[in-house]
């Protein structure tokens, strides 16, 4: 997500939600008929080419649509099947993969970088090389602010051509040659790159890919059958730094490079999003028999620092949500997405444009609010 749209969406989170309009009783329409009214009305309002949204309940219950078009200029129709970009919202996908790891014993929290790659201590700076796993997910680990792409790095990263691991393993070294931005574990600054290096250490360990671990470790099991990496295949992801979207053709080219991806290169449905929003809508409220054990889920979902960021989750209160609630955005600015898990009142809700900008941002926003006026 670039710096301006995220610092936007830290500043404004949630002000739209609960203040959309009435759309009458929802006894009057079958549910599912409701939300489509409600994503219809947004997505006039907002001028946005497509608007998807869900509601999940911690019965199993998963209400979705989405309205709109595929690109601008086009006449194709998006479906609740079609894929959206998440964005940073990949973050919480991986922290959960890792944590697969963790309970296994094929990682631990307090893993250092320096550990996980005993042959590249001499090339890491000495302050990072007791960086550990956890200081790379809570943003702690000493990585400067990345929401403005590294102007060395990032094109270094778009030359490469080696498998997935290989370009990681590069991007530690490059990143973690470096002096610290700051001493790991003193303060919270958000960083993609700690994904990135957190991700590496994973394959590191286990000789798999980030994209081999994430599909057998949660995609799989969770029944996620429309994931993919990078730009979706079908809906296309809009411009609008100017006046009006611009779509952009689906290819490797329009997305960030996909040695990235473990800090926002994941798509799906919102249909299957709303698996994992209630794997962690469950966890939070300390269900067992699920992906992970109820200790581990805490370890997701805490705030030891009070920074209001967990791992993968910010971590806010909201009186709809009578109390703690775990939330989202992401953006490689031709996309939004935003998740919102309520424990205490037992919600998720979810909500994806095919575009970026702060237009984008209000639309989601504004569909949430419409939907926690629906179905809460």
């Amino acid at each position: 997500m670039n710096r301006r749209l995220f610092l936007f969406w830290l500043a404004n989170m949630g002000l739209v939600a609960c203040k959309g309009a009435k759309l009458g009783k929802v006894g009057e329409k079958k549910p599912d008929e409701l939300l489509r009214d409600a994503l219809t009305a947004t997505r006039q309002k907002h001028g946005v080419p497509a608007l998807a949204g869900a509601f999940a309940s911690g019965d199993g219950t998963v209400i979705c649509d989405a309205v709109g078009v595929c690109r601008v200029g086009g006449e194709e129709s998006v479906s609740r099947d079609d894929a959206f970009h998440l964005g940073s919202c990949t973050k919480a996908m991986t922290a959960t993969m890792l944590a697969r790891l963790v309970e296994r014993e094929v990682l631990a929290w307090e893993t250092t970088v320096a550990e996980a790659f005993p042959d590249l201590q001499d090339r890491l700076h000495p302050k990072f090389r007791q960086a550990t796993l956890y200081h790379f997910l809570a943003h702690r680990s000493g990585l400067p602010d990345d929401t403005q792409p590294d102007a060395v790095i990032f094109p270094r990263l778009k030359r490469l051509t080696e498998p997935m691991r290989e370009q990681r393993r590069r991007m530690v070294e490059w990143l973690l040659s470096r002096p610290p931005a700051y001493p790991p574990g003193e303060k919270m600054v958000y960083a993609n790159a700690g994904y990135v290096v957190a991700a590496a250490m994973a394959e590191a360990v286990t000789g798999r890919s980030w994209e081999e671990l994430m599909s057998a470790e949660l995609f799989e099991p969770l029944d996620m059958e429309s994931v993919g990496f990078g730009a979706p295949p079908k809906v296309y992801g809009h411009d609008h730094s100017g006046r009006q979207c611009q779509p952009i053709t689906p290819s490797p080219e329009s997305d960030n490079p996909p040695a990235l991806a473990p800090a926002g290169g994941v798509h799906c449905s919102l249909n299957d999003w709303a698996r994992f929003a209630l794997l962690h809508l469950k966890g939070a409220q300390g269900e067992q028999g699920l992906l992970l054990k109820p200790e581990t889920f805490r370890k997701l979902h805490d705030d030891p620092f009070q920074q209001g960021y967990a791992l993968g989750w910010l971590v806010v209160k909201r009186s709809w949500a009578k109390g703690i609630a775990f939330t989202h955005a992401g953006s490689n600015t031709l996309w939004f997405a935003v998740i919102w898990l309520a424990p205490n009142r037992n919600a998720a809700f979810l909500a994806a444009a095919n575009c970026g900008g702060e237009h984008a941002f209000r639309a989601c926003d504004d569909a949430i609010g419409r939907m926690i006026e629906l179905f809460l």
